[in-house]
Order: structure tokens, then sequence, then C-alpha cells
């Protein structure tokens, strides 16, 4: 197989294959909103959705730094799926039944998001065929089943174990041993998601202004280079681009991610993976991948890279940052070690972005009704939902705050208003992410190697060391 003709960079496949949205003004200078949103992703434009859904008189402005899905919005794996990052740690502080409602609240959220762009015609693509996560070893297989119990015991009594022979039935992924299936999935074009959620808030009365970076958010107003937007509430819905924000380069680390993607596959060498219910496909691994079937034919594949640029640097922020060849040729060899049949099959475009992971990487949606400044993200990976839950959240308790609505069932979510402790300063914070990914590397080869069951102990050591646990 040959990168050589290989689109290395830009923003995504997605774009390259969608087209970059027609660019809208940018901020002209200071004004007034009831609601200011700084970033327009799946968070910010969801939340001005459903604001604006909710109470039509309300004037909110959405900055955006380059045009609405240049972030992880428009670069992600296209993952509409019911993970939601913390959701252990929440049941150790708030309890088993709090934990269990937020993951039905998650569950709920996929076919939310399916409703929806139905209902505002968006076509994304979307393909309810549910997430598919399979085991290669013995040790992926027992943690496998040790996942598979736990989500049961959260409540997704629809999910289903599979052996060797099943999950074959469903997608050939060499070597599987087993797999873990939820019908809370689907799969979707992230870009065309993202424009048409846009052109959507837009045509409901919101003012978008693209072009126009935030620089500062403090309580009442939203700094950029062209003027300030003042505003009871100020939303900060960056993910990871928080770092570039003034006071909050340690708030959540921006990882990175990449991913590739063929070109459109023939029918004979679908015929030998099958995939036929395109589910969302991943795997037990502790640097995993995270992968789908295109509605154009095409395999998506993403993981890890580079996991972490020093000083929470963002070098996808111009778009041209290029993918390093040597995650490009690791990332097509994980292709053909799942389906042998890909080999000699093109590699079209290869990029990367980046997602916030807060320090004890659990997801987060607060208000702080003493500044009327809230926020929403630490996502590590699980936005494309979660976003939507989140702003669906941020809409009731702004509603809540300003006497519009009670309380409710998503603002009693132990999520909301939790607290995370900041991350390390450098040289300690790169030199962490970049050990612990070197462990999870190492605890994959030695279990590949193992035919033991059980977990790596240089991961569990890792998993420990991160806070994931």
């Amino acid at each position: 197989m040959s990168t050589v003709s290989t689109v290395n960079g830009g923003i995504s496949f997605w774009y390259a294959n969608e087209g970059t949205p027609a660019p809208r003004e940018p901020l002209p200078g200071d004004t007034n909103a009831d609601v200011c949103i700084v970033g327009g992703g799946y968070t910010g434009l969801w939340t001005a959705y459903y604001l604006k859904k909710a109470v039509p008189f309300l004037n909110i402005t959405v900055l955006e730094a380059k045009f609405c899905g240049y972030g992880a919005s428009g670069r992600n794996g296209g993952w509409l799926y019911n993970g939601i990052a913390g959701r252990d740690r929440y049941a150790k502080l708030h309890g088993h039944d709090a934990a269990v409602r937020l993951q039905q609240a998650m569950n709920d959220t996929v076919g939310e998001v399916i409703r929806i762009a139905g209902e505002e015609k968006i076509d994304a693509d979307i393909h309810h065929g549910g997430v598919l996560e399979v085991a290669h070893t013995p040790s992926q297989l027992a943690r496998l089943k040790d996942f598979h119990s736990v989500e049961i015991a959260f409540g997704e009594t629809d999910r289903v174990l599979r052996g060797a022979r099943e999950t074959a039935e469903r997608i050939r992924v060499s070597g599987a041993v087993g797999s873990s299936w939820t019908p809370h999935g689907a799969r979707l074009h992230p870009a065309k998601l993202v424009k048409g959620l846009a052109d959507t808030v837009e045509a409901l009365g919101v003012t978008i202004h693209e072009s126009t970076p935030v620089t500062e958010i403090k309580p009442k107003h939203a700094v950029t280079p062209y003027g300030t937007v003042r505003a009871p509430y100020v939303l900060r819905c960056t993910e990871g681009f928080t770092a570039g924000l003034k006071g909050e380069k340690r708030t959540w680390l921006p990882m990175n991610s990449s991913m590739i993607v063929t070109e459109p596959l023939p029918e004979a060498v679908w015929d030998t993976i099958g995939w036929d219910g395109r589910e969302t496909l991943g795997d037990m691994a502790h640097a995993y991948m995270y992968a789908q079937r295109t509605a154009d034919g095409r395999i998506a594949l993403g993981g890890r890279g580079v996991p972490y640029r020093y000083g929470s640097a963002a070098a996808h922020v111009n778009g041209t940052a290029r993918t390093r060849p040597a995650t490009v040729e690791a990332l097509r060899d994980l292709l053909v070690r799942f389906f042998p049949t890909t080999a000699g099959t093109r590699i079209d475009h290869a990029w990367s972005g980046v997602l916030g992971v807060p320090r004890d990487w659990c997801a987060t949606v607060t208000l702080d009704r003493s500044t009327g400044l809230g926020w929403a993200g630490g996502y590590v990976g699980s936005g494309v939902a979660t976003a939507n839950l989140a702003a669906r959240t941020l809409r009731d308790l702004i509603q809540q705050d300003s006497g519009q609505a009670g309380p409710t069932d998503l603002t009693a979510l132990p999520w909301v208003n939790h607290k995370v402790r900041r991350w390390e300063p450098e040289p300690f914070r790169w030199l962490g992410v970049h050990s612990l990914y070197a462990a999870y590397r190492a605890a994959d080869r030695r279990e590949a190697a193992s035919p033991h069951l059980g977990t790596d102990r240089i991961a569990k050591a890792a998993d420990r060391i991160a806070g994931r646990h």
C-alpha cells in the first residue's frame, strides 16, 4: 500500500469531501447579547439551538475563531454513541444510581441527535447501526467481558456479547475472538452534521460571527481583537482549544488524535469484510482505535499518533498541520491487520485534531451562578453525542438561573458543576502524557505476546497515574 498520493493535512477528509462552508462575517465591533457562546462546534451550536428553541426572543451570539466545525466537530471519527468520560468516577462520588441516570441520559442522546437531524432536515449520512467493540487477545477478551458486564450493570440490558463466530458474521476482523455490541450508536459524517446545525441555528435567528478569535473570557465579557461582546451569560464551548484562552492553559489538555481514510473499496473487498450493519467499530486495546464504514464505501480509521504537544500547543490551528508519516504508516498497518484484503488499497487522506482531556478524565457541564460564566467539555473523545447532552443541560441551567424554569432531571445529573484540578505545569505534563502512552503501547505488545488472561500490570499502573480509574 502506498501513501505517496495521500492528502496529508488540511482540516479533514470530511471537509475535503464536503467542501468548506462559505465564510460568515467577523464581529464588527462591541455589542451586547443575552447569551454569548464562545466556540462554533457541536457544544456551542447545540447550546444555541436549544436555548433559541426554548426562548425564541433571546439574543444569542456565537463567536468562532475560524469557522463552525473547524475543530474536533469537523475532524472526528463520526461516532455518535453513548460513551461518557468519567462515569465510573461519578458512581464513586455520587453513587451508582446517579451514574445510571447519567448513562441513561447518554443512551437517550443518541436518539435525540438522530431525531433533531431528521426534524431539521440535516442530511449527515446517519446510519443507526450501533457500536461493535472487538477483542483480539486473551487479555482483551477478559477485559471485554468485564466491560460488557459493567455496561449491563449501568443499565444497558440491550447490549449483546458475541463470540468469534458471531462476531465474524457481523464484521470479519482478522483474529477477533469476541465482541460486545450496543444499539446505542450510529455512524455519521461529522462535517455534514456541524454545517447543517450551523445553518439551522442561523435560520432560527442566532448571530454567528466567524474568523473572530476570543482571547479572554471574563464575567459578562468575551474579548476579541474586533471588539467585546457583553452578555449576562458567557459560555465557553472550546473543548480542545481551551488552552489557548487567557488563564486556561492547564484547564484541559489538548490530546491529539489522527485519522486516515481509504479510497472507496470495491464490492469484492467488502464481500470479504462484511460490515453490512455499518456499526461503528472499536477495540479493547489500551491504545485503542476507532473506525467507520462511510456512506461512500470507504473505511475511516483513527487512533493516537503524537498524543500531546509540548506546552499544550495545537499545531493544527492553522489548518495545514501534517500528520507524521510514521503515524500514517501505523494506522495503515492497523487497517491491514484488521482487514488483510485492504492491503494495496490507497489511503486518500490523513489528518489530525485535538480533543479536551480533564485531569480526572471526567466530562463536565457547569454554570457559575455568581458570575454567569458557563462551560462544557472535557469529553475525552466522546463528544459527538455528549456535546448534545451538555447543550441541553446548559439550556436548563440558564433557564433555572434566570428564573424561567426550575430544576430538571438534567440539572440533577452528577456531572453538573463537577470541579477538576488543573494539569501539572511543563515539563511534567509533556513527560507524563508521553510516558503514559508509551506504557499503554508496551502493555498492548505484552498482551499480544501472552496467552494469559488479564490486563497487563503496566496498563493498570498507567490508569492509576492518569486518574482514569
